[in-house]
């Protein structure tokens, strides 16, 4: 009996210990937050001299709540917008401008060619020495119209709201539906629907631009007044080098002399006139050229010599080399190779640009000098130019350019994006719309040729094709950075604005 009172004594003892020493249920976790409240736009007043008289105005920057219908909170996209002080609004132009990547903010463009500061750089646009700092801009389209830069989703400061999927905004559809509920609801809150309105987008961003056309119309009834496409490409098919696709082969090529004219690897008789060689360079392209590349492994003898000789003056490379690629130069491979012997490299955003490499026996192409060349500069300035000049304090980083490798291409599962159409489309249901193309003759990411193939192929009517005009400039991709180019594009921008307002 005493046996089981003290069994019964230890098992109670141990079990009350037991008790005693787990730990407690820890309290149930605070529910994160549904929302974002974001602050109200930070508004500070300036002044930039233009054309020897001071225009004043007003900078606003933060970030607008972007909610869908049911009232859910599903983005906070950040922007900067300059008006000019005073004027009848409902007058006033309104440009709503953005980079592209898909990924980049509109650092670029605001920092760089469009807005009332630019970062310091040399004439040529080809030196930024530290340490690096900005100036007033004396070629901003403030002059003729209020800009606003936009950062799409996960770039500047732009971000989803807590539990909402990024896939919701990383599309081609998607970030084009993203930016255009953007541009209603500024409009909207900011009283400017009577106001003429403007796109200006550059490489991804005219994409984004193109889509937009057609989103807008259709979704708000929102015409737009003009487009400014900035080293464009609506049609990916002309620019993406693959197996059985030879269209680029023969869009870059006008690019591909361009460059060797800079660097001086054309014969005596092509460096005298880049306009005059660009054109038989052109012509030869859509004619001799494409005609070859259609031949195939037909191609042989007397017949592929001539070709590869052409080739080989057009681009300065040897005609081995030509040869061992089958006529195709794809651009990686003129990047690495127009300046082999030298051991250098050309860039791909700004062919001017050249770096040396370690390794020139291949296709060696570690990174892009026209790209790193500037990241430094302009993401020192717009980090210090917001917080400092504009009083908008954010801690999260600005994504100045992010790698969206998960953007949803969508058609082009089934071949190759193609925005032309939505441009056309959009023209043909406003007549009024107007459109620029500028294009630098050294961009080798989105070459001037592809851009004017694409126009050519837009299936307008007659009396609309004279709603669109090209203007080229002696720069690169982003042709801003070259000061003339820069005074360029602000004179042809001032003209095509007038125009379209007429």
């Amino acid at each position: 009996m005493k046996k089981k009172i003290f069994l019964v004594v230890f098992i109670i003892l141990i079990y009350s210990l037991n008790f005693a020493a787990a730990p407690p249920k820890p309290p149930k976790a605070a529910s994160k937050a549904k929302t974002i409240k974001p602050a109200p736009p930070v508004v500070t007043q300036h002044a930039v001299k233009v054309k020897g008289k001071m225009l004043k105005y007003e900078a606003a920057a933060g970030c607008l709540e972007m909610k869908d219908e049911a009232g859910k909170q599903q983005a906070l996209i950040f922007y900067v917008a300059y008006t000019k002080t005073g004027g009848d609004k409902t007058k006033r132009p309104v440009t709503f401008t953005f980079n592209g990547g898909p990924g980049s903010s509109s650092v670029w463009l605001h920092m760089g060619g469009l807005g009332p500061k630019r970062v310091n750089m040399s004439e040529d646009g080809l030196t930024f020495r530290p340490p690096y700092g900005y100036s007033d801009n004396e070629f901003t389209w403030l002059e003729f119209t209020d800009l606003v830069f936009i950062d799409p989703v996960s770039t500047g400061y732009s971000r989803p709201a807590p539990g909402v999927a990024k896939k919701k905004f990383h599309g081609v559809k998607e970030d084009a539906a993203s930016v255009g509920d953007f541009i209603r609801l500024y409009v909207t809150k900011n009283k400017r629907w009577l106001s003429p309105k403007f796109i200006c987008g550059e490489s991804y961003g005219t994409t984004r631009a193109a889509g937009l056309s057609g989103y807008l119309q259709e979704r708000y009834g929102m015409y737009i007044k003009g487009i400014v496409l900035v080293s464009a490409v609506l049609n990916f098919q002309n620019s993406r080098f693959a197996p059985g696709n030879d269209i680029p082969c023969a869009l870059f090529l006008p690019t591909y002399t361009a460059t060797a004219y800079y660097h001086k690897k054309l014969a005596p008789k092509y460096q005298k006139d880049l306009k005059a060689t660009l054109k038989e360079v052109e012509e030869w392209a859509m004619n001799d050229y494409l005609l070859a590349l259609a031949k195939g492994d037909t191609l042989v003898g007397k017949e592929r010599d001539k070709i590869i000789d052409k080739l080989s003056q057009y681009t300065g490379l040897s005609k081995e080399y030509i040869d061992n690629s089958d006529l195709r130069i794809w651009a990686r491979r003129f990047f690495s190779q127009l300046l082999r012997s030298e051991k250098h490299v050309v860039g791909r955003l700004d062919s001017r640009f050249k770096t040396e490499v370690r390794d020139a026996a291949g296709e060696f192409y570690e990174f892009d000098p026209s790209m790193s060349a500037i990241d430094g500069p302009f993401a020192a300035v717009i980090n210090h130019y917001i917080r400092e000049d504009l009083g908008c304090e954010n801690d999260i980083p600005y994504e100045w350019i992010s790698s969206l490798w998960s953007w949803n291409w969508g058609d082009a599962r089934r071949g190759y994006v193609n925005v032309a159409e939505t441009l056309r489309s959009a023209m043909a249901r406003n007549p009024y719309l107007k459109v620029m193309v500028a294009c630098g003759y050294y961009d080798v990411a989105t070459p001037y040729f592809g851009a004017v193939y694409t126009f050519k192929h837009l299936g307008l009517p007659p009396s609309l094709t004279k709603n669109f005009v090209f203007t080229y400039y002696e720069s690169g991709h982003m042709m801003y950075i070259n000061k003339p180019s820069l005074k360029k594009l602000h004179d042809d921008a001032l003209d095509f604005y007038r125009d379209a307002l007429k």
